[in-house]
């Protein structure tokens, strides 16, 4: 995108999110959803499985819906995927319409053990070997002649047989005995889907930044202790360890985060944007205490968020239930170097611990706009306006982004109530 031109609106666009990260009063409060699912295409009659399995559909609809309701930046595409690449690994760690499930229903996390507590020393002595030979097959059917070319690997001499005369033959013998071949048909069927995914992605990114809508983060990330619980042990699995296995849980958060980091980096690189999304699963009041959240929480939430600051990369922190509790720890960090999306919280408090420190983003209840009238969503943006609009530090969204189930008038009216209520 050397090329492009910024329009005036995609600079004044842009210009009132800086404004609204550095506590600068903005010509007028923005309105940036950061997660929509399926909202795009069920108002306009689309079904989720076909949302899912008709990407190009999927992200045709966000644009025109985008700028329908004029809102101040680009959606990330991604929040729902395309269905063909879980397809073709045979994923076990979510269900999907079209697959598991019927075709309105939302795709869900499967909550499991995917790494038993007895197997954390394998782990940490061998990351990528244990990811190899048991997550993998484990979380994806279609990664399962993996563990037995894994297994193969370890059970023959490799070294000798690395000659002209010797390799031919024994590679073909490994590909061969570890059933390999579905296997790499299955892997050429992903690379060209996603070939076509991230062809789909920059055609979106392009039509959006030239129709004036800035893309506001290229990342999306998860601190050490979530991607352990969601992706590894699960809820109950990593609530046991806090209380049976500590020592071996921190080696394990220590090990992940400057991983965290690289991978945030990375995306942001590959994006050309400035700034990363963390959602928090499970640090709220309602998953573990504030002495929990202290050792096994924050130190790695912190690590994370610093060392994007650290790299030039703005964190945004989207908070998942009740942080109200939570709030102190984040005076800790530098003022308007972060900003805070939130779900549960309490406003007032907010702005007494944070308002000059950082931006709040969000949080107009799902219920309001799914269940509520246009006027109640004004009035709770109105509220946030009063609230937070004195310095500038406030953007526009919904709790967790726009619902599913959000009515297209009340969407219209958060939208329409920021743009006029919110104008200096």
């Amino acid at each position: 995108m050397s090329d492009f031109q910024p329009s005036p609106m995609f600079l004044a666009r842009q210009k009132r999110l800086e404004n609204a990260f550095n506590l600068i009063r903005p010509d007028r409060v923005p309105v940036a959803p950061v997660a929509i699912h399926y909202y795009p295409t069920r108002v306009k009659g689309v079904s989720n499985k076909d949302a899912m399995y008709h990407w190009d559909k999927r992200l045709q609809l966000l644009k025109e819906l985008t700028i329908e309701h004029d809102w101040d930046a680009t959606p990330p595409p991604a929040s729902v995927n395309a269905a063909q690449s879980w397809d073709i690994l045979g994923l076990q760690q979510v269900k999907w319409p079209g697959g598991a499930l019927t075709e309105n229903q939302p795709f869900q996390w499967v909550e499991k053990e995917y790494m038993l507590q007895s197997e954390y020393d394998e782990m940490l002595a061998d990351p990528n070997g244990f990811t190899i030979n048991k997550l993998w097959p484990r979380i994806a059917t279609t990664l399962e002649p993996l563990s037995r070319l894994f297994q193969i690997g370890k059970s023959m001499p490799l070294l000798p047989l690395s000659n002209a005369y010797s390799l031919p033959g024994s590679i073909g013998f490994m590909i061969l005995r570890a059933g390999l071949n579905d296997f790499l048909g299955k892997m050429q069927e992903l690379s060209l889907q996603t070939a076509r995914n991230g062809q789909l992605v920059a055609q979106y990114n392009r039509e959006m930044t030239a129709a004036g809508f800035p893309l506001v983060f290229g990342a999306h990330v998860f601190c050490a202790y979530d991607w352990i619980s969601a992706s590894l042990r699960g809820m109950r699995g990593i609530s046991m360890d806090m209380y049976q296995v500590p020592d071996k849980l921190l080696a394990a958060i220590n090990m992940l985060i400057p991983s965290t980091i690289y991978s945030a980096i990375m995306m942001n690189q590959q994006a050309g944007t400035k700034a990363a999304t963390i959602y928090l699963h499970r640090g709220s009041a309602g998953f573990m205490s504030d002495a929990q959240f202290a050792k096994f929480y924050w130190p790695c939430l912190k690590s994370l968020i610093m060392g994007l600051i650290e790299a030039g990369i703005k964190p945004i922190v989207y908070t998942e239930g009740n942080y109200t509790p939570r709030l102190k720890y984040f005076q800790e960090l530098p003022p308007k170097k972060f900003v805070m999306h939130y779900q549960d919280v309490d406003r007032k408090l907010v702005k007494k611990m944070l308002g000059d420190i950082t931006c709040f983003w969000g949080n107009v209840p799902s219920t309001l706009m799914c269940a509520g009238t246009a006027q109640q969503v004004a009035d709770d943006v109105k509220e946030l306006i009063d609230t937070f609009g004195d310095n500038g530090g406030l953007i526009i969204d919904g709790t967790l982004g726009i619902p599913d189930e959000a009515k297209f008038e009340n969407v219209q009216a958060l939208t329409e109530t920021a743009r006029t209520y919110g104008k200096w």
